[in-house]
């Protein structure tokens, strides 16, 4: 039986909410005193500020205006925001989430058991900073573990997710126990900050990491557990749906800043810019540029400053000419271009007849195909070794464009560098889309439920298409869709590593061979191209062997994090801008 909650949360349940002095009159009923000091507990990127603990509403947007530069405060469990944001209404806003509560006597244990990971908590230095680099990935505020609170003044405990196999954290969770944190009579809990690798293609990491901290606050003898989500994060409020949270009316209210300028600006000109087009527009927004969002679809936008005019379609600018963006384009110039630099290229030849087509499969046993001019990965037939493949392949490409290549194979890695004013900004291995078994579900499934995250983690922009390319690569590997992968079975379900078919990138930028550099850099010059993303096939990103397989003149630079793309790309733009040392 649900032990009775207190006054002010079944108020909250219901969907009123008291005023400071009837609130405070019900915490002091229950047992909270009330000349105790107000609490803010530090997490790492700000301050957690527990709106019932101060006095009056003056006292608390005070306190909210005294957020340090860089950090992100929240005053949570605000029963009357209205008083508090008449204290700054030009400095505060109301944070546009729901809260919700699960109580411990509605939890029910999980019914499946997923594996491939372990739970632990942070603690070391190599704890924080993979955290702050999941963090990045996930466009999220840092930690600085100097700055938290301690546990044993009430201050939060961090949670990590670790595969077992690579040993990668690839999740993390914050939890407050409120008992500690500011003696709430209610004995209740919260959780923060939860966070999942995009790259991730373990199932349920996020839903371990959420019932982890539930019966971790349960074994504390504590009731319930909340947490904020933004009103539209339909995915997150399924998955809390699905273990029991129910909504709580209750507020909490932040402090402008550049942080959480989206939040109370609300949608701007950009919206619907997909996010290859985004990263370059909020940066400009940052350097104080004007923007003008010409065609959000298409990702046309046009950029002004100091008297300088620039339009752009993503990374694609005016700076790029129609001689470079041709020789890009069409891969059988790309190939000749950077053979007379003296760069390293497959074998090419165009397909034609039956006889020629298997002429060249017999002289290289295993090779590629793909259209002339192409992008995103569409139509591309990677390791083909019968001519029944192969011609299937070409009529596939066909449908991109009549014109279709064929190229000798090469085993490696798929390495990305790009290159933005003749210098080296990012470099990353592409990994093709992979699923994890877990003894229960068919691959189809599990290609299901990854392609899901994947869409989710890029707004819609990498998926993993159900064609005759992803079947022939669960075929190749000794599968059918309707086949259970066993547990902790690895199964790559496309051969191409673009983002476009749910690829995944991994950074290599800080041990990057200077070879490759420098061929990078020479392969940017003899196309004469200010921006572009080279594809080469390499060992390894620290050895000097590799074989350039394409220039792609309108680079993504998203999904490099934590390299500098958008500012150095800004910085070519207009250097002027660039913010003072």
């Amino acid at each position: 039986m649900k032990p009775l909650a207190t006054a002010y949360s079944q108020r909250l349940l219901r969907g009123q909410t008291p005023s400071y002095e009837r609130l405070q009159a019900r915490f002091a009923e229950d047992g909270s005193a009330l000349d105790a000091q107000p609490v803010a507990v530090h997490c790492g990127w700000g301050r957690l500020l527990i709106g019932h603990t101060f006095p009056d509403p003056g006292s608390l947007a005070d306190e909210l205006l005294n957020e340090q530069p860089g950090e992100r405060d929240i005053a949570l469990y605000v029963a009357a925001p209205q008083q508090v944001l008449a204290q700054s209404p030009q400095q505060l806003f109301l944070d546009p989430s729901d809260t919700l509560r699960l109580w411990f006597t509605d939890y029910r244990p999980a019914t499946r058991v997923f594996r491939g990971f372990r739970i632990r908590r942070a603690q070391s230095e190599a704890d924080w900073c993979a955290i702050n680099s999941l963090y990045q990935a996930r466009a999220m505020l840092p930690i600085d573990p100097t700055l938290l609170t301690a546990r044993h003044q009430g201050g939060p405990v961090y949670w990590i997710a670790e595969d077992e196999d690579s040993g990668a954290v690839i999740g993390s969770v914050m939890g407050l126990n409120h008992h500690t944190a500011f003696h709430d009579p209610e004995n209740g809990s919260s959780l923060w900050c939860l966070a999942v690798d995009p790259q991730c293609s373990r199932p349920g990491v996020g839903e371990v990491l959420v019932r982890h901290l539930v019966e971790h606050f349960m074994s504390r003898g504590l009731s319930y557990l909340d947490l904020s989500v933004l009103h539209d994060n339909q995915q997150a409020k399924n998955l809390y749906g699905k273990l029991g949270f129910r909504n709580l009316s209750t507020f909490a209210i932040k402090r402008k800043n550049g942080i959480n300028q989206p939040l109370f600006l609300g949608p701007g000109p950009e919206v619907g810019l997909n996010p290859y087009a985004r990263i370059l527009v909020e940066e400009a927004y940052r350097r104080g540029i004007d923007v003008q969002i010409d065609d959000a679809p298409s990702g046309l936008f046009t950029l002004s400053h100091g008297g300088r005019r620039i339009r752009c379609k993503e990374s694609l600018t005016d700076l790029t000419s129609s001689i470079s963006m041709s020789l890009c384009q069409d891969k059988s110039l790309t190939h000749k271009v950077l053979s007379q630099a003296g760069l390293n290229v497959p074998v090419q030849q165009l397909a034609g007849n039956g006889d020629d087509n298997l002429a060249f499969l017999e002289e290289h046993s295993r090779i590629v195909v793909k259209p002339l001019d192409g992008e995103q990965g569409n139509g591309v037939a990677v390791d083909l070794d019968s001519f029944d493949q192969v011609q299937a392949a070409i009529d596939t490409a066909r449908v991109f464009d009549s014109r279709v290549l064929l190229e000798s194979f090469h085993e490696g890695l798929d390495l990305r560098i790009v290159v933005i004013g003749f210098d080296v900004v990012a470099a990353a291995i592409r990994r093709p889309a992979q699923v994890v078994g877990d003894g229960h579900h068919s691959v189809l499934q599990l290609i299901e439920a990854q392609s899901r995250r994947r869409q989710a983690a890029t707004q819609g922009e990498s998926r993993i298409p159900q064609d005759a390319e992803t079947l022939r690569a669960v075929q190749a590997a000794g599968y059918e869709y309707d086949s259970v992968l066993p547990a902790g079975v690895l199964l790559a379900v496309r051969k191409t590593a673009n983002l476009h078919t749910g690829g995944c990138l991994e950074d290599v930028t800080t041990i990057l061979h200077p070879v490759l550099k420098d061929a990078a850099i020479r392969a940017a010059r003899a196309l004469d191209i200010p921006v572009v993303g080279l594809d080469l096939m390499v060992p390894a990103a620290d050895q000097p062997e590799y074989v350039f397989i394409e220039a792609n003149e309108r680079a993504g630079l998203a999904n490099h994090e934590p390299q500098p793309t958008a500012e150095r790309f800004i910085d070519l733009l207009f250097p002027h801008s660039q913010p003072a040392p």
